[in-house]
């Protein structure tokens, strides 16, 4: 029997470690038939758009943001950049983002949202409809059966989980502190004559009651105890460009193919606006391995190396990293969900070196899977680079691993498990 057609609305916010699964989804949904609108900032319309995607804009558009030396600062901060997130960047434009949704919400079978989409789920019970929660990486749940590594202790630098309890009480303590944050969203529902929200919006309440997904593979987190109801994890809905002539450009290519494997040296698509010394260091890192590398440097930082390249040595500001890492050596990157996500994929092993949010998280997952090691940002120098990278490429448990969990990854089906399980929500009635 033929399955009826849907009209879906997706909706994300963030760098394109967010853009991207909601992408290859969308375009997984588009091929079944369903009719998919993906909403977000003004800035990636080009991008969805050349993918046959409908796109309909969300304010605020954050590229204000990735355009201004200060606010990235700001919002990359370790113990501020989330406040400054959310109570300077996403909520004092809540009001905005809510008429945004409800015009593109209208006439959809079903909704789903991000972490961040704060004004999806008063759209939602506005009009009646059935919301999906997603969770990109396993930080999210804040379980205290998996307590996250949200900070790195100073001196000497750790990364580690804290106790069950002390993570609870921690977790409690947070949400006293934030709840304030959210003073516009209660705003905004007691206005549209909403009840109060039945959870602090930043925590319980951004996960639907109709159901959540785990966009990540059960390989880094499976599920908890305290892990919302009706939770499935799909693995990586990974997103590959479709369109001709989307992968590596000609230099590239014959790089990749005339030599040994380089050494992969990136930040992800955030990037950073202080991020020249990380690569510069990268590059001093790989004249003293005696190395081949890549540096993905992103256009925020690209041109502005300080050191001389060798013809070892090849910069671009972006390449599709599916395209790049399964021919790397060893990939060095910042921990990003996104980019773990490829390098995992790739079956290659990792050097990590986390700034802020869940990339402390998620490479303390690597490191357990024995597949990364993981380097301060503050302790990140050729010198330190070199030693780790010496470690990564000599020692065959880090490869053999690596390989191994490449494998089993990309066994998966991501796209397919997250279409399943929309389509059987997309029936649901409210």
């Amino acid at each position: 029997m033929k399955k009826m057609r849907k009209r879906i609305l997706m909706a994300t916010f963030g760098s394109l470690g967010d853009i991207h699964p909601y992408l290859a989804v969308a375009i997984g949904l588009k091929e079944r038939g369903h009719e998919v609108t993906l909403a977000t900032c003004e800035m990636y319309r080009s991008k969805i758009e050349r993918e046959g995607v409908r796109f309909h804009p969300i304010r605020p558009d954050i590229a204000s943001v990735y355009d201004h030396p200060e606010p990235m600062r700001q919002a990359l901060k370790e113990n501020t950049g989330t406040e400054y997130t959310l109570c300077q960047v996403l909520l004092p434009h809540l009001e905005e983002s809510y008429e945004d949704l409800l015009r593109a919400c209208r006439g959809k079978d079903l909704l789903v949202s991000h972490t961040l989409t704060f004004a999806l789920p008063p759209v939602a019970e506005k009009l009646k409809l059935p919301w999906v929660s997603i969770a990109l990486q396993p930080l999210i749940f804040l379980s205290a059966h998996d307590p996250p590594v949200l900070s790195a202790d100073k001196r000497p630098f750790r990364l580690h989980r804290l106790s069950r309890w002390k993570f609870m009480l921690l977790f409690d303590l947070t949400k006293q502190h934030t709840r304030p944050w959210m003073k516009p969203v209660d705003e905004l529902r007691r206005r549209l004559g909403l009840a109060p929200a039945a959870g602090h919006p930043l925590f319980e309440g951004k996960f639907s009651p109709h159901g959540s997904l785990a966009w990540f593979s059960p390989l880094i987190a499976g599920p908890r105890p305290d892990w919302p109801a009706h939770t499935r994890v799909t693995g990586f809905p990974f997103y590959d460009e479709q369109r001709s002539g989307s992968g590596l450009d000609s230099r590239l290519t014959e790089f990749l193919e005339r030599g040994e494997p380089p050494v992969v040296f990136t930040l992800g698509s955030l990037g950073l606006i202080e991020a020249s010394d990380y690569f510069d260091q990268s590059v001093m890192a790989a004249k003293r391995l005696g190395c081949r590398a890549i540096l993905l440097t992103g256009a925020q930082t690209s041109g502005r190396l300080r050191t001389s390249l060798p013809d070892e040595i090849i910069v671009r500001e972006y390449a599709p990293y599916s395209a790049v890492f399964p021919h790397a050596a060893a990939v060095v990157h910042h921990g990003g969900i996104g980019t773990t996500g490829q390098a995992l994929r790739a079956g290659r092993p990792m050097l990590v070196v986390p700034f802020v949010d869940d990339q402390l998280d998620n490479a303390v997952r690597a490191r357990n899977l024995g597949v990364a090691r993981v380097v301060d940002t503050r302790s990140y120098t050729a010198k330190r680079a070199q030693a780790e990278l010496t470690r990564l490429l000599s020692e065959s448990s880090y490869s053999s691993r690596a390989a191994d969990i490449g494998q089993a990854i990309r066994n998966e089906d991501g796209v397919g498990a997250a279409c399943d399980a929309l389509d059987a929500l997309s029936s649901v009635s409210v």
